[in-house]
């Protein structure tokens, strides 16, 4: 089961959704199954990556259990502030969680610093004393970058993001999940890479499948390069989002810290 926190009249209310993976079979830590929790917003909960992510393990012969904490517009701040992550923090004996910022903030020093930073350091702090590893979720730019801060591009705002999180992350001594080079990776090779919802901002199927790709490389690193699992993609467009996961993650593990 997948526990998604949903905004509304300022509260939080928790929504079953299923996944085709069997999760965990006790409330207990085991080395045949992985709990990881996503905290993060509307990139995190568009599409349900964490559902997808939990498909595509299970399709590479992997139990995993997944929760996810993601209103729309949170920033790690939020998270932080919340009576909410404590109580799922100590729901369940989670072995990752995943820390998504908001999708701007980690591209401006200013906003990394008052923001981002202080959040981080505390959430991470709280994460380890719950015996779970934390992972960075190094989002992707805007299709249009950020023109109002000085980042004409999508490349430009990209580079910006990766800085934000490498600084924090290496600070921390926390792993990362490389889903921006990833998805910089897939614009490179592709004159369609098909990421983005018309809003230029938030992922289509295909962003999302890419960002499941490479959590999955990241925890079991492992290729998932022929999984089945394509969620709903064509046979040849999951193939392809599988190998820019493969080859962002596994090609240098150490880049991106030790899980």
């Amino acid at each position: 089961m997948v526990l998604v926190a949903a905004a509304g009249l300022g509260a939080f209310r928790l929504l079953a959704h299923g996944s085709d993976n069997p999760g965990c079979l006790s409330q207990q830590r085991a080395s045949d199954c992985t709990r990881v929790l996503f905290l993060g917003n509307s990139y995190t909960s568009v599409n349900d990556l964490p559902v997808m992510f939990a498909n595509l393990a299970w399709s590479g012969g992997h139990r995993v259990e997944t929760g996810m904490q993601a209103p729309g517009g949170w920033g790690l701040s939020d998270h932080e502030l919340s009576q909410d992550t404590p109580t799922e923090l100590a729901s369940k004996p989670w072995d990752i969680v995943v820390l998504q910022e908001q999708s701007q903030i980690p591209s401006v020093e200013s906003l990394r610093q008052s923001q981002m930073y202080p959040a981080a350091r505390d959430l991470v702090a709280v994460i380890r004393t719950a015996g779970a590893k934390p992972v960075f979720f190094v989002t992707w730019a805007r299709q249009g970058g950020w023109p109002e801060y000085r980042m004409p591009d999508y490349a430009s705002m990209q580079s910006s993001i990766d800085d934000g999180y490498s600084f924090i992350a290496h600070e921390l001594q926390a792993a990362v999940a490389p889903v921006g080079y990833a998805w910089m990776a897939r614009v490179t090779e592709s004159l369609d890479p098909d990421l983005w919802q018309d809003d230029g901002s938030h992922p289509s199927i295909a962003g999302t499948y890419l960002a499941a790709c490479v959590f999955y490389a990241r925890i079991f690193a492992q290729s998932p390069v022929g999984l089945k699992y394509n969620a709903g993609l064509s046979s040849q467009a999951a193939a392809q989002l599988q190998q820019v996961a493969f080859t962002t993650v596994l090609t240098d593990p150490s880049m991106w810290g030790t899980l």
